[in-house]
């Protein structure tokens, strides 16, 4: 892609290189040369973003007159066979670890942690805008993608950027078996530090403790300081107050049965590689998930979504 693929009276849409230099410089993004990974930068009157096609990625979502809503990387990968660390990566066919793996697939195979969706190159469907904002459409399509999900399957992305950021991903199992699918929004939400952080809604909700391997109910008010790795249960709307930056994030989900809370803290921090110093102090992961397994039936389509929305206090 290396044409302007819109550029009207309302909005403009170019197609950039993927590095970590130019992502990480403020957004200083370059047209495509190589064999750089595409994305997309987006700019109309009530947003800017940022999109990466490897992965049918959002890296960016900055609504006019607000700090970016999502967190990347400065030490970000932009290189096929990685994940990009931050934005919204997309968790799918499976959350996790493929449980269904057995100990003999395991010396063969590896089930690679939350699917291969966020590692495949997407295609751009349609792009669109109005004064409301930019649409954007992408597809993943394929067959025999993994031993452990070979069915035929089409993915269609449907973006929105405005004074909110929807997200809708409709999951086809266009094979003749049926097949099972889990699935997360992996949001990375950029906030002043996880200590000033209140996420109200999910206080009384059943979780399951990822770190501890038990259940129990949120009693008081949730933490978000790090090492946290949770799974909480119901509730389609949550909301993230930050009282440093004044600021609240709205996040409804649909079709969604779980909020996943992530946060690797210091010590596990400094293990990854991809996340630059203190990086743990700049965000919260908070992703509308459904994390256990579900059908999908041949011939079917099934569609998941959020909406994130921010404003001041």
């Amino acid at each position: 892609m290396t044409k302007i693929p819109l550029d009207n009276d309302f909005a403009q849409v170019t197609p950039i290189s993927l590095s970590q230099d130019n992502v990480a410089n403020d957004g200083n993004t370059e047209l495509l040369d190589g064999d750089a990974l595409e994305g997309l930068s987006i700019s109309h009157p009530h947003c800017q973003a940022l999109v990466s096609l490897y992965g049918g990625q959002v890296l960016s979502f900055k609504p006019t007159g607000h700090k970016d809503v999502l967190w990347l990387s400065k030490k970000a990968y932009y290189q096929t066979g990685k994940a990009i660390r931050g934005g919204i990566p997309l968790c799918w066919p499976w959350f996790g670890a493929n449980d269904k793996q057995t100990s003999a697939q395991s010396k063969q195979l590896k089930s690679v942690n939350h699917g291969f969706a966020r590692q495949l190159p997407w295609q751009v469907d349609s792009i669109a805008a109005d004064e409301s904002g930019v649409t954007l459409v992408l597809i993943l399509a394929g067959e025999n993608q993994h031993p452990l999900w070979p069915n035929a399957y089409k993915l269609k992305q449907t973006l929105f950027f405005g004074k909110s950021f929807k997200q809708t991903l409709a999951m086809s199992n266009i094979s003749s078996q049926d097949a099972q699918y889990s699935a997360a929004l992996h949001s990375y939400f950029t906030v002043s530090n996880p200590s000033n952080v209140i996420i109200n809604a999910l206080t009384g909700l059943n979780y399951h403790d990822k770190l501890t391997a038990r259940a129990s109910i949120q009693q008081q008010s949730v933490s978000c300081i790090g090492e946290i790795d949770r799974e909480y249960h119901s509730s389609e709307k949550v909301t993230i107050v930050d009282s440093k930056w004044q600021r609240k994030i709205d996040i409804v989900s649909s079709n969604c049965q779980q909020w996943v809370l992530w946060n690797p803290g210091v010590e596990l921090a400094n293990t990854m590689a991809d996340i630059h110093p203190d990086g743990e102090q700049e965000y919260v992961c908070l992703e509308a998930a459904n994390t256990r397994w579900q059908e999908l039936r041949a011939g079917e389509t099934v569609t998941i979504s959020q909406e994130i929305t921010v404003t001041k206090l």
